[in-house]
Formats: structure tokens, C-alpha cells, sequence
């Protein structure tokens, strides 16, 4: 069964990774890489060569990298992703591709494919961020799935209500769990050894990316974080950059401002999937308003300090404190934490078996 699977960013790859593995282990898939967005800038680590570094091949590497991050170059982006994807469909079957998330540059491949009837499988469906256009986006590629696995059962539930009907729609919980069941993460020796980061200091790990609702007020946002942060005594900050976004480079400019002023700050393009998490294992508290922070950080559990309105929609769990984006907001909210217990442990995404479940059903149904 030949399979595709579209990647864009280093965040999707990461989640993909068991399912990459499993795929390639059974003799019955013939899978192929599809590598496009992000993947492919040197501004953003050139992630394509992680990839190629884990042993996978990537038959594919479609260029579709916006030059810049207002509003007018995401949508040039866009219009470019499906001009260079309509020849690659054209040029390429699959029996099923597999389709992660929510970005504009994934709804670009997946709506470039609709002509060609092709059958997409979409992971992360169902979920709601009312902070980002993304939401568009993930609810845009439902309609144009074949196929649904999603990370909880109340998202399944809404896709259910998306598409109007039961069928070809699966809950197999979070395929980052298995990541996280499954690989060994670095020790903090380990760490120290390969990012030069001493975690057995308090640490503070910060991933904050643009709004692109409101996008026009990421520039005060990222001066109330920067000014929250310089005002925090007693952790050091690893920062991880913002992505290819409406204003990231607003937030990158700050954030690369504030690491430079403090020696007590380290930032880093891309901390690869094991150095993330091991990040997110070994820091006392996360800042910012990645999914990861309602996602992975519930499986330690891990305190995160959840800003503005980016992620809000998400399931809460027991670890996760919404906060506005204030500097004596997010002041508070560090100080309640200092003074709190460890939180409490949710089972909603499951237990890290995602993957055996999609090849199953795979095979079962669809083969």
C-alpha cells in the first residue's frame, strides 16, 4: 500500500515520528515522504536534513517557503503551495496520504489534491484554537479527508459533526504520547553535552508564537512577555523560535533581543523532537502558547502558563493556567506555581499506542 506523508515543520515531523517508524517497519506499506514549507529554509534550520539524519529517505521536497511574514506573503505562500503540489499530484499516486494539523502551507497541499481525488487521512482534526487562523485551515482539510484519526474523543466528536456523519472517523489518542512512552530523552548531563544548557537550574522554557487573529497586536504582546521576563528573578529562560507566522519575525526580533541582554537566556532555532521534550521533562514551568503545551507537557505532567487567546478552545487540563499576555499577569501566575503541588496526570490523549492503532485500522479497513 503506497502511502504519502506531507510534513512541513520540524513541530509536525516530531509527532509523525512513530508513525514513520511504524509504517516503514511493516513490509506492507510502501511509505514516501512528502517535505515542503519550513523543511526547506535555512532561516528555519533546514529541518529536512533531521529527517534524513533519523534514516528516512525523502523522495519528495517541494519548495513552498513564503518570503516574508505579512499577511500578503502567508498568502502568496499559500497560492504558491498549490501551484507546485498541482504537478506533484499530478505526477504521483497514492493509495492514502497522511495529512497533520492545521498549518496554511497543509491546507495548501491537501486543497491542491482535491481535483486529483486524492485520499487524504488527517491527524489533530476536531480541535479549536480561536487565537490563530488556523482553525480555518484544520476545519478546511476535515472536509477534505477520507479518513480521520483524532487525539481525544471530544474532537472526534467534532469532526463527527463537521463532516455530518460517523463514518471513517477513529479516536486514537495523541501520537506525541508515543513519542513520549516510547523514546529515552536526554538526561540533563545530556543535555548540557549537546545545547551547552545546565538544567539543573530552575529553567523556564518559553515557545510563544505570533496571533494571527488580531495579528496586529503581536508587537505589544511580545513586548509585555520580554517585559515580564526581565522582571522574573531566580530561573534561567530557554527560548525556542516562533514559526513561520503572520509577525513571527516581530517576536523573533524581541525574543533574540532579550536573549542577547542576559546571559542567563539561551535561544534556540530548533531543539530537535528528543531535545524539546526532554526541554519540557527537565524545566519547572513552560511559558508561551504552543500546543505542546496542551498537549505533551499534560503526559509528565508539566505546569504550563497558557497566554492569550492562540490555543484557547483546546481540552484544559489539570496543568495548564491561562493567563492574558501582561507582565504582572504572568508575574502572578509564576508566583502561584512556585507555591503549587505537581498537577494532576489526564489520560485523555491515551496511553502512547496511536500508532499500532492507525496501521491497524489501516489494514483492517482500508487496505
Amino acid at each position: 500500500m503506497k502511502i504519502g506523508i506531507l510534513t512541513s515543520s520540524r513541530a509536525d515531523y516530531g509527532i509523525y515520528l512513530p508513525l514513520l517508524k511504524a509504517l516503514y517497519g511493516d513490509s506492507f506499506f510502501k511509505p514516501e515522504i512528502i517535505a515542503f514549507g519550513t523543511h526547506l529554509s535555512p532561516a528555519f534550520g533546514n529541518t529536512v536534513k533531521a529527517i534524513e539524519e533519523d534514516g528516512f529517505l525523502v523522495p519528495h521536497k517541494i519548495d513552498t517557503i513564503p518570503n516574508g511574514d505579512q499577511p500578503e506573503n502567508i498568502s502568496y505562500a499559500i497560492g504558491k503551495t498549490v501551484i507546485n503540489f498541482s504537478s506533484f499530484w499530478k505526477d504521483n499516486q497514492f493509495d492514502l496520504v497522511f495529512a497533520l494539523g492545521d498549518r496554511y502551507e497543509m491546507f495548501a497541499a491537501v486543497i491542491s489534491s482535491v481535483p486529483f481525488n486524492v485520499k487524504i487521512a488527517h491527524i489533530h482534526g476536531g480541535e479549536t484554537t480561536s487565537g490563530a487562523i488556523d482553525d480555518a485551515f484544520r476545519h478546511s482539510i476535515t472536509h477534505m479527508s477520507f479518513i480521520h484519526f483524532t487525539s481525544a474523543a471530544p474532537y472526534a466528536n467534532r469532526v463527527k459533526e463537521l463532516i455530518g456523519s460517523f463514518n471513517h472517523v477513529y479516536n486514537v489518542g495523541a501520537l506525541s504520547f508515543d513519542n513520549l512512552k516510547n523514546i529515552t530523552l536526554y538526561s540533563i548531563a545530556e543535555f548540557r553535552d549537546k545545547f551547552g544548557v545546565d538544567l539543573t537550574k530552575p529553567t523556564i522554557l518559553i515557545t510563544f508564537h505570533p496571533e494571527t487573529i488580531d495579528f496586529e497586536k503581536n508587537r505589544a504582546y511580545a513586548a509585555e512577555l520580554v517585559a515580564a521576563l526581565n522582571q522574573t528573578k531566580g530561573f534561567q529562560f530557554l527560548i525556542t523560535m516562533p514559526n513561520s507566522d503572520t509577525m513571527g519575525n516581530i517576536i523573533r526580533t524581541s525574543l533574540q533581543g532579550f536573549i542577547e541582554r542576559n546571559t542567563n537566556a539561551f535561544g534556540f532555532e530548533n531543539l530537535g523532537m528528543i531535545g524539546y521534550l526532554s526541554a519540557m521533562k527537565h524545566c519547572i514551568v513552560m511559558i508561551g502558547n504552543t500546543s505542546s503545551g496542551c498537549i505533551e507537557a499534560n503526559w509528565f505532567p508539566k505546569w504550563v502558563i497558557n497566554l492569550g487567546n492562540r490555543q484557547k478552545g483546546r481540552i484544559e487540563t489539570p496543568n495548564r493556567i491561562n493567563c492574558e499576555i501582561k507582565k504582572e499577569m504572568i508575574a502572578e501566575k509564576l508566583a502561584l506555581i512556585k507555591q503549587a503541588s505537581i498537577p494532576e496526570h489526564t489520560d485523555i490523549y491515551g496511553h502512547g499506542n496511536s500508532a499500532f492503532k492507525i496501521v491497524q485500522i489501516i489494514k483492517q479497513n482500508y487496505a
